[in-house]
């Protein structure tokens, strides 16, 4: 239980944050940060760093290579830059306007780092969502996935997941500056219910019974006597990059699910959970997006020949765009 003081009659929270003091009863960030400050800020500053190198690797690989452009590489592409976006823009903010500070004081900063938080999160899981539709074609599908998913295709997708991301970022704005006396039940309704159904919990099922049928197309189909002979089952490659995109589908539900799961139920808790468990379940789902270029690195490798001549600077020295990755 956080240490706190009573003023009148109120129960003031004294140890939200490391980085935070209170200053006639505000909380401000402080101007002689403590050694456990330094440390969490020095922490997180050093994922935001392996955020924003590991995703523009891979972005720079999926853009510089024409053998990796593919409808599914621009799917991961996509993915890639909405991680990005998270080290360059959503940890600076969320280390100036912590989810400790916001919860009791928000301004327009809060508002925006939730909107940016948001937003990007549910775009990384709707780009999620057009990668498991691509991979059942693939798999299940393999006659006419060329067809059905082709750049067009692809580029509609990205471009459907950004622009209902944005909505959503921009709802959040408009939302908050509704003025309650207290907490308005609709906010609430978003906040804790519908916001988690519609963001998190729908998307979820739907991938999840996605890479079900996948799985058990991909089994039936590793049975077949007819396996090397019929073109109509898919390839041992996209079964790989199946396995490959539902291990990162994996990975972000460990990383987001105690999350959602616990703001869902915040409201039963009768506000016995501390802020500082559920901003460190927030900076779990944050830290997700440093994961996937190492998912990448371990099963891709034309991802590995990729980032072998990026770091080498073969790139500088000549142009590699039709270079053979294995």
């Amino acid at each position: 239980m956080a240490a706190g003081v009573t003023v009148n009659g109120t129960e003031v929270m004294t140890d939200i944050h490391p980085c935070y003091v209170i200053d006639d009863f505000s909380y401000i960030l402080t101007r002689s940060p403590s050694a456990g400050c330094m440390l969490l800020y020095t922490f997180l500053a050093f994922l935001s760093l392996v955020i924003i190198c590991g995703n523009l690797l891979v972005v720079i690989s999926v853009v510089y290579f024409k053998q990796l452009h593919t409808p599914t590489n621009s799917l991961i592409l996509s993915l890639a830059v909405a991680d990005l976006l998270v080290g360059v823009v959503v940890f600076p903010f969320s280390m100036a306007f912590s989810l400790s500070l916001c919860v009791r004081h928000e301004g327009l900063f809060c508002k925006v780092r939730s909107s940016l938080d948001i937003s990007l999160s549910t775009c990384s899981i709707l780009n999620l969502c057009c990668i498991s539709v691509d991979r059942y074609h693939a798999v299940c599908r393999p006659l006419t996935y060329r067809s059905k998913i082709n750049r067009r295709v692809a580029a509609m997708m990205i471009l459907g997941s950004w622009g209902v991301s944005g909505l959503i970022g921009v709802g959040v704005i408009i939302a908050g500056l509704n003025e309650c006396e207290e907490r308005c039940l609709i906010d609430l309704l978003m906040e804790n219910t519908i916001g988690p159904i519609l963001s998190f919990y729908l998307p979820v099922v739907v991938m999840l019974c996605i890479y079900m049928k996948i799985f058990l197309v991909a089994m039936k189909q590793a049975r077949s006597i007819h396996i090397a002979k019929s073109g109509a089952i898919a390839s041992k490659t996209e079964r790989k990059a199946t396995r490959t995109l539902a291990v990162v589908l994996g990975v972000f539900l460990l990383c987001w699910t105690p999350f959602f799961l616990c703001i869902t139920f915040l409201p039963l808790t009768d506000g016995s959970v501390p802020v500082s468990v559920v901003e460190a379940l927030n900076w779990l789902t944050l830290s997700n997006s440093m994961l996937n270029p190492f998912i990448y690195a371990f099963f891709y490798s034309w991802f590995r020949s990729a980032l072998r001549i990026i770091v080498s600077g073969k790139v500088l020295r000549g142009n590699c765009t039709n270079s053979k990755l294995q």
